[in-house]
Parts: structure tokens; sequence; C-alpha cells
């Protein structure tokens, strides 16, 4: 080989560069799948009640794919763009069109119904996909612009 022909250099990109978690989970691992989270989005920047309301959002999520996905889901959590994602997928039976229409609040006497309503309403934006083969549902919550640390004054 001479150096004219040398090979181009090779460019890794991530799919995700800013990937904190993925993972596999049943009923076994919510709870801990559940502060899991709490610690990588306070990692990331959210804190009092955005931290709650997140993570309230990503348990009901995890847990409905427990409950109705198939005893089983996969958890990814990341940055983009300013913004917490969190998503997760099942593969069970999907949830119907109109359930997925419905915005609606569910009434308080109500047993079931729940999840994807809380989701929706603590998480800035949510996207559901959901068909024969599962469901994955995003949800999204902004993140404070972080501001620099800097030392004391000299006075």
């Amino acid at each position: 080989m001479t150096d004219a022909e040398l090979p181009a250099p090779r460019t890794v990109v991530p799919i995700e560069p800013s990937l904190l978690l993925a993972t596999a989970f049943d009923q076994a691992q919510v709870t801990g799948l559940r502060h899991s989270v709490t610690s990588c989005a306070h990692g990331s920047g959210l804190s009092g009640q955005r931290l709650d309301d997140f993570v309230l959002a990503v348990n009901e999520l995890i847990t409905n794919a427990v409950r109705h996905g198939g005893g089983q889901g996969w958890l990814r959590l990341w940055e983009r763009n300013g913004e917490l994602v969190c998503e997760v997928a099942d593969h069970g039976p999907g949830i119907s069109e109109r359930r997925l229409r419905d915005r609606d609040r569910p009434a308080p006497d109500t047993a079931g119904g729940w999840g994807l309503w809380l989701a929706r309403e603590l998480s800035d934006a949510m996207e559901v996909e959901s068909g024969d083969a599962g469901t994955v549902v995003r949800i999204t919550a902004a993140l404070a612009t972080r501001q620099p640390v800097t030392g004391p004054r000299d006075g």
C-alpha cells in the first residue's frame, strides 16, 4: 500500500450521543428502574416538582408495559436538544385507536386508564406508536439551561 492508497479515516457517530439508560425490565425491576431514572434525570438537571413529575410519568409507562404489554418492556433514556427523552416499549397487543384519541381525565372512581393520561399530563410532550406488535411511548421534559459554575468573586 502506498501513501496514495491510505484508507479514509473512519468516523464513528453514536446513534444517541447522550444515552443515559437502556435496559429491559419486568415486574421485579420496576422499583430499581424508577430509582435509576430518578438518578439520571436529576443528573441531567431536573429537580423539584419537574423531577417528581417526570419520574411519576415514567413509572406509569413502565407499570403499563408490565400490566398490559406482555409482562416486560424496554426503557431508553437520553438527552436531546435540551430535553430529556424517555422511551418505553413493549410487545403487548397494542392500544386501541379510541383509547389513544381519548384525552379526557378518567373518572375519579375508575380503576384503570390513568397511566397514559398521567404520563401525558406530567410530561412536556408524549408520542405513542401502537399496533399488534406492541407499543412505544416516548415522553419528554425540557431541561433548564445550565449556568456555568463560577467561584467566589474577589472583592
